[in-house]
């Protein structure tokens, strides 16, 4: 029994033995080891053989990005108001050596460094601006927490504030507020439409204006021109009507044509002066039609009375008949 108690003791000891000094390192990970109490070196991704009783691993690191959670803090504006405000920040081990020597708990010590980072970038802006203002607060903190980490072997990314959460009253007196934006918009962009639709109306009825003169003018101007044209027209038909009148005068039988014409008007008229009213004047030779011939043929002839052609007396008092 002896023999197989030592075999035994010795396998067990070979695998105890073998765990210790095999080391297999997973992906994006990286294992600190010590020699003696001493830093030996960083072993990587892959398959590693440690010294047996000497090698210890003394951290393990793991290489990924990660997210850390920075819990509500109340931070005090610079117009002294109080608000809750939380955030998650994003950082990396990029020397592992240095995260294991260069810091306890570099977890915890960015987590606080965060926070008072945040108090102090709070501080110096208003509390209305707080929410426009999280792009360039974000940025400022990242910036401090990397010169802060870099000696520590960490690299910052990102900080993100997820919540700004103001006192119940200032919540309230920031809502009355908008409100009365809202309002002071919504009533000012319905003075700028009643202005502009008067405006409008204005306008179109300058225009209306402007149109319907312009129409009267071209219907004015037209009504003239087409005046002027009827009357050119006339004056050219008449002078034409003229002109045909005084060459059939001249044509054989044309002033016996003109002296039955003429005799033919001076009858009918004649019939209608009873017509026209109750009261006239007539000359004492009325009746005497070849005195009258006479009279119109010598104006025709000479362009006005002759001489030997007596003018019809003047009318005389006893000739006035009703």
């Amino acid at each position: 029994m002896g023999p197989l108690i030592a075999v035994v003791a010795l396998t067990i000891l070979f695998f105890i033995v073998l765990a210790k000094t095999a080391v297999v390192v997973p992906q994006q990970n990286a294992f600190i080891v010590e020699r003696l109490g001493k830093f030996s070196g960083t072993l990587n991704a892959g398959f590693h053989i440690l010294v047996p009783f000497i090698d210890v691993i003394r951290y393990k690191h793991v290489l990924k990005e990660s997210a850390v959670d920075i819990p509500e803090q109340i931070c005090i504006t610079r117009d002294n108001v109080q608000v809750g405000v939380d955030g998650v920040l994003y950082m990396k081990i990029i020397d592992p050596e240095r995260a294991s020597y260069g810091i306890a708990n570099y977890a915890f010590a960015i987590s606080q460094l965060a926070q008072t980072t945040l108090r102090s970038e709070l501080g110096k802006i208003e509390l209305d601006r707080t929410f426009e203002e999280r792009t360039n607060i974000n940025t400022n903190i990242v910036c401090e927490l990397d010169k802060a980490t870099e000696p520590w072997g960490i690299k910052v990314f990102r900080y993100e504030i997820k919540n700004i959460t103001p006192p119940a009253d200032i919540l309230g007196a920031m809502e009355k507020q908008m409100r009365a934006e809202r309002e002071k918009r919504a009533t000012i962009l319905t003075s700028e439409g009643t202005r502009d639709a008067a405006i409008n109306t204005a306008e179109g009825e300058k225009q209306q204006a402007i149109k319907k003169s312009e129409g009267q003018k071209l219907r004015a101007i037209n009504e003239a021109e087409g005046q002027a044209g009827a009357i050119l027209s006339i004056a050219r038909a008449t002078a034409e009507g003229i002109r045909e009148v005084a060459e059939t005068i001249q044509m054989p039988g044309g002033m016996e044509a003109v002296q039955l014409r003429v005799a033919e008007k001076y009858i009918e008229q004649f019939g209608n002066l009873a017509k026209v009213g109750n009261t006239m004047i007539v000359p004492s030779n009325v009746a005497d039609i070849s005195g009258m011939l006479a009279s119109a043929m010598s104006i025709i002839q000479h362009g006005g009375p002759l001489k030997s052609v007596t003018p019809p007396p003047m009318p005389r008092r006893g000739d006035i008949q009703s």
